[in-house]
């Protein structure tokens, strides 16, 4: 991994860390939506919002593109997909380690239970 994978990973976990960014992200799970959809769940101004989107966006997880006089923002898939094979391959490794304690501890029940 390069440190430039690691900065890009570093900033998507950043700005995953606040639950409002979070909120954010599960809305555009569901489709693009305007600033004004994003900040209607919130008791904040869409300022406060639109600087949320920002932090997100500045980490590759959305994009805003413009439909006539709207600026939808949207999920970047591609960016959340390689978040999750970071995290993969780690709990990959773990499960592989339980598997191999629990087939440890298996096989010792099965010794305790012949003696």
């Amino acid at each position: 991994m390069t440190n430039a994978d690691d900065d890009t990973l570093d900033a998507a976990f950043l700005a995953l860390a606040h639950p409002i960014r979070r909120r954010i992200v599960a809305r555009l799970s569901r489709g693009p939506a305007t600033v004004n959809e994003l900040a209607e769940p919130f008791e904040m101004s869409k300022q406060a919002v639109s600087r949320h989107i920002q932090m997100l966006e500045a980490a590759g997880l959305v994009t805003r593109s413009r439909d006539a006089q709207r600026r939808p923002v949207a999920l970047d898939a591609a960016q959340l997909e390689k978040l999750t094979a970071w995290i993969d391959r780690y709990r990959l490794i773990h499960e592989q380690q339980f598997r191999q304690l629990d087939e440890l501890l298996s096989h010792n029940d099965s010794k305790d239970a012949e003696q």
